[in-house]
């Protein structure tokens, strides 16, 4: 198929550009390259004679219907988005511009290039959202989210990524546009930008810094490797009903202290520092104004209709992540001098 994959120059977008080309798909990856995007990310694909770049914005109609008509794409993976929760509460302006009214511009992009040709029945829309729309779950991990779990988002960025959801079902239902909808849990893995947990706790390590944790650090969350993502991804868009929304999800659940101390641990038998464990630099913060206490993702419906299962475990993944940041520094050290970056954000609630 040829692609065209929104946010390809992201974290969890690039990994989906990368393993699209290794099966063998064209893609053209369109991206704004905002703040949190790198084209170092899909430098392995760049020369690849599959591989096109086109850099616009998704509130761009005009630049949108360019692209589609030049390049003729088979599906639409639709990755673009505002994603950092931190950065939602102090700036929800570009939340709702991007994800909202910029994925109602691709939808209405999509429809007006897929009426076109025709409607073909084997075009397809797949939209790729959120756990966080369902807002925070009890610890009784007996309850997880499921397809059907009502909406109740409790972050600026989770209600704008709610509200994109709301818009692609309402295109399907109202003009036929056949779409696809995922929502996934928390992403870990390489080419994460520095402002997440992961990475933060991984080279503030490095550099001898705190490593911070909000509140109790008591807050749960289901890890996804990335890379599974993006293979989740690819098959959902292929194989996934018309109409349909799939959860993905890690099946790893960790609260974030436990997740900072499995990195540390990793991290003394990587790169032991002299004296002490990283986990020495433990400091706790000022909780995130609203934060969610738990999402835990139930699988089956992607499990049972599709196939899928992760293929690692949090403890491999984890393994995987901090050797890749060890071994790639000249891949991060110039994204820590971007705007943000290195400071605490989401506190003017």
């Amino acid at each position: 198929m040829k692609l065209l994959i929104t946010g390809g120059a992201g974290f969890i977008g690039s990994a989906v550009v990368r393993l699209a080309i290794a099966r063998g798909h064209s893609v053209v990856n369109l991206d704004a390259l905002t703040y949190a995007a790198c084209l170092d990310n899909v430098a392995s694909v760049a020369s690849n004679p599959n591989y096109a770049f086109e850099q616009a914005d998704i509130r761009d109609r005009v630049a949108l219907d360019r692209i589609f008509a030049a390049h003729r794409p088979d599906a639409v993976m639709h990755l673009a988005a505002e994603s950092h929760v931190d950065r939602s509460i102090d700036g929800p302006a570009d939340f709702i511009a991007t994800n909202i009214t910029g994925t109602f511009n691709m939808l209405e992009a999509a429809r007006a290039y897929w009426t076109a040709r025709g409607k073909p029945a084997d075009f397809r829309f797949h939209h790729i959202s959120t756990d966080e729309v369902f807002g925070s779950l009890p610890a009784d991990p007996a309850v997880k989210f499921t397809e059907t779990t009502a909406y109740d988002p409790r972050s600026p960025y989770a209600a704008s990524k709610a509200g994109s959801d709301h818009l692609v079902r309402a295109w399907h239902e109202t003009y036929g546009l056949p779409v696809v909808l995922t929502n996934c849990s928390n992403n870990y893995g390489p080419y994460h930008f520095p402002e997440k947990l992961v990475p933060v706790v991984i080279l503030n390590a490095l550099a001898g810094k705190p490593l911070p944790i909000y509140g109790d650090g008591s807050n749960v969350r289901d890890w996804l490797y990335v890379e599974d993502h993006a293979d989740a991804l690819l098959l959902v868009l292929d194989k996934g009903a018309l109409g349909r929304s799939y959860n993905i999800g890690g099946e790893n659940e960790r609260s974030n202290l436990e997740l900072v101390h499995t990195l540390c641990a990793i991290l003394d038998d990587l790169r032991p520092k002299a004296a002490g464990s990283y986990s020495d630099q433990i400091s706790f913060v000022t909780d995130r104004p609203g934060h969610d206490a738990r999402y835990a993702i139930d699988p089956s419906r992607i499990r049972d209709e599709l196939g899928w299962r992760p293929s690692v475990t949090i403890d491999q993944g984890l393994r995987l992540t901090v050797q890749w940041y060890l071994a790639n520094e000249s891949w991060w050290r110039p994204l820590q001098a971007r705007q943000g970056v290195g400071t605490r954000l989401g506190t003017k609630a």
